[in-house]
């Protein structure tokens, strides 16, 4: 994780500098852009403050080391679902939502419903039925 703590920790000090030059070509005029890239810039270096503080907790992996083999990396990799549905329905939930605010926004009430009943769907997805712990 050194690599991306990196990438993210020269971004903050690549966007901050960036929101000066920019808020000072606009005369200072046009507060959204300057305000857009120092937050930007700030979220970068909170990105790779933590991405730095959980690799010196957690050590170097494979990809950090030049001297690694590839069968280092192999194994399980995370736990993903693939037969879950619940995505789809919190998909359709923040596509309807987006509809709403295009249409009326009557319709964004039920996208919210929708997106409750899918995201309680799929946290719970393991906790009932057949693949319940």
């Amino acid at each position: 994780m050194k690599i991306e703590s990196r990438l993210f920790g020269f971004g903050a000090f690549f966007f901050i500098p960036v929101a000066a030059v920019y808020g000072f070509l606009t005369g200072w005029t046009e507060w959204v852009g300057a305000l857009g890239i120092l937050l930007l810039g700030g979220l970068a270096g909170m990105v790779g403050a933590y991405l730095a503080f959980t690799a010196k907790r957690v050590g170097m992996r494979p990809e950090d080391r030049s001297d690694a083999e590839i069968h280092e990396g192999a194994g399980e990799q995370g736990h993903f679902s693939p037969w879950s549905w619940w995505p789809l329905v919190l998909g359709l939930a923040c596509a309807a939502g987006f509809l709403g605010l295009a249409i009326g926004f009557w319709i964004v009430y039920i996208a919210g419903g929708l997106a409750v009943v899918g995201l309680v769907g799929w946290v719970y997805e393991y906790s009932r039925g057949d693949h319940a712990h």
